[in-house]
């Protein structure tokens, strides 16, 4: 089974059909997970949650999804994510709001873990820190857990009470065992934050080795599009440059 995994997607519907276009051309998928976010910052909230619908999938909850339903107060953002926050809810319909008000925080499937933030803080805990895999780990029942949140494409394993983490390397696809625990996360299709701008994410492939392997991936998307539908809605204009930036 090939299982797209995607993260942070926030309302940036070209980068989200580029990534489902490239993930077609590199094998295809059969299911999708989805990590949390698919609303905020973005224009095309709506699109978005309609296109995710119409896959065979299972999401999870993030912040920004939260807060667009009113599950968690938007005031806790900065400027520019609360604005777009307050804006996309005046976009949804009644049915869009229920579907990402009725998303877990958590959910575990087979051998993997899926949670927005951590473990400890399931919606608003970035796991950058040593500190912060180590108590995940510490609560994992599964072999491997999937977070998103912090829009770094990562990879953390666990080794003698350690945490240690590198970079996701589209050159170089993560065979899975299940004697070494790890965290993986992503990246994020709509907002990369690791100074590379364009969308990523993994495939997994549960047929391959061990416990299968994941591959790394990252497409170029229309990036002036975008940011032009920002613009457009009259969202703050940094929300649009900083897409072209990766940060």
């Amino acid at each position: 089974m090939r299982t797209l995994i995607v993260s942070d997607i926030h309302s940036n519907l070209q980068a989200f059909e580029a990534v489902l276009a490239d993930a077609e051309g590199a094998g295809g998928y059969d299911e999708v997970w989805f990590l949390g976010d698919l609303v905020g910052y973005g224009s095309d909230p709506s699109a978005c949650i309609d296109r995710l619908r119409r896959l065979s999938h299972v999401a999870i909850a993030g912040n920004h999804d939260h807060a667009v339903t009113g599950k968690m107060n938007p005031d806790l953002f900065n400027g520019a994510a609360r604005a777009a926050a307050l804006w996309t809810a005046q976009q949804l319909t009644e049915d869009e709001m229920s579907y990402l008000a009725d998303m877990p925080e958590v959910r575990r499937m087979g051998s993997f873990t899926h949670v927005h933030g951590s473990l400890c803080d399931p919606v608003m805990e970035y796991l950058i820190s040593e500190p912060a895999a180590l108590a995940t780990f510490a609560l994992m029942e599964t072999s491997f857990c999937l977070v998103g949140h912090s829009h770094y494409p990562l990879v953390w394993t666990e080794d003698n009470g350690r945490a240690g983490v590198e970079l996701l390397d589209p050159s170089a696809p993560v065979v899975l065992d299940p004697e070494q625990r790890m965290i993986v996360n992503p990246g994020s299709v709509g907002q990369p934050r690791d100074g590379d701008w364009r969308a990523s994410y993994l495939l997994y492939d549960s047929e391959a080795g061990a416990s299968g392997i994941l591959y790394h991936r990252r497409v170029e998307y229309d990036l002036a599009g975008a940011q032009s539908g920002i613009l457009a809605a009259g969202l703050p204009e940094s929300l649009a440059i900083r897409l072209g930036n990766g940060h």
